[in-house]
């Protein structure tokens, strides 16, 4: 079998690729380098370039026997995405398009989507199953939600058989610490914390006076070797199935930032420094997901996400950067 993973040297992505590589999938990565690493495709082959040029798709897809596609590559900032829906239009939607048609071109039947949590806005009743109503409060989850209405449209007209997982807050890294998470700017909360801790320069908690049990937000959080083995696994649904689904990826529970600050002075037995600010506007009080489905018809497990490993294993790689 021979998968073409687009963003494979992004976080998930890279992780995604190893993972496939170890069950002894042969991967093709196709990332332009915008925001992922060429050091983090340590397996596979390696192509440089936009996912959204057409002649570009059509020289790889010609060249090689590809059976499926894992699409990675978008744009990702919520706060990015509303100064510059353009931007995620063009990226998230048009190029999406042009990959799905040149599948269709190429009879690429089979095709996993790396959706989003952000696609249902906000919570109206937690954890958030896949029967949660889908109404996105920003551009980027719009896009998101737009690329599931696509292949649902793709399905009914060309026979794509495809597997939607919407992600609440990956986190973690490989446990050799060769790859491992690293945006820029870096915005997500566990690695902003371990900076913290490594450079003893605070960093801010936004509110204190949600409705939660200590006052800030709930995420649920879940290790990226759990998402790339879901990732696996989806795609084998649909190939063994003939089928297309969608399912949320969460560890069914959810923490607040303090209590993960808490527990990440437990894990490496020195203080976090911080600060409390007030709210940022547009997060909601707790974002849980419904890991039920996934549980169910996949076998998938959430192996990895107990919250201490998660923070053991991202400890490791920040304190040890590769690139």
């Amino acid at each position: 079998m021979k998968i073409l993973i687009t963003g494979g040297a992004g976080y998930i992505g890279s992780h995604t690729n190893r993972c496939l590589s170890e069950k002894g999938i042969e991967t093709i990565v196709l990332d332009d380098l915008s925001d992922g690493h060429r050091e983090a495709v340590i397996v596979g082959q390696f192509v440089q370039g936009d996912f959204g040029n057409k002649a570009l798709l059509d020289q790889v897809m010609t060249e090689n026997n590809i059976d499926a596609v894992i699409h990675f590559a978008a744009y990702a900032s919520v706060p990015d995405s509303v100064t510059r829906p353009a931007r995620y239009y063009h990226n998230n939607v048009t190029n999406m398009q042009t990959l799905l048609d040149c599948c269709v071109a190429h009879g690429i039947k089979h095709f996993v989507f790396s959706s989003s949590a952000a696609t249902f806005g906000q919570p109206q009743y937690t954890p958030m199953d896949e029967k949660h109503p889908q109404q996105p409060i920003n551009p980027y989850g719009m896009t998101k939600l737009i690329g599931e209405k696509m292949l649902a449209d793709y399905e009914r007209a060309y026979g794509i058989r495809y597997c939607a997982f919407r992600y609440f807050c990956a986190a973690g890294d490989s446990k050799d610490g060769l790859i491992g998470e690293d945006h820029n700017p870096e915005t997500h909360l566990i690695p902003v914390m371990v900076r913290a801790a490594i450079s003893d320069k605070p960093f801010s908690v936004f509110g204190t006076d949600y409705l939660t049990r200590d006052g800030s937000c709930i995420r649920d959080y879940i290790h990226v070797l759990d998402l790339a083995e879901a990732h696996y696994l989806g795609l084998k649904y649909i190939m063994d199935n003939d089928c297309s689904d969608c399912f949320n990826l969460g560890s069914n529970t959810g923490f607040t930032v303090l209590e993960m600050i808490h527990t990440l002075e437990k894990v490496i037995g020195k203080s976090v420094p911080h600060v409390l600010n007030g709210r940022r506007e547009g997060d909601p009080d707790t974002l849980v997901a419904s890991n039920e489905k996934a549980m169910r018809v996949l076998g998938w497990k959430a192996e990895h996400s107990g919250i201490e490993e998660i923070l053991s294993d991202v400890w490791n790689w920040e304190s040890n950067r590769r690139y």
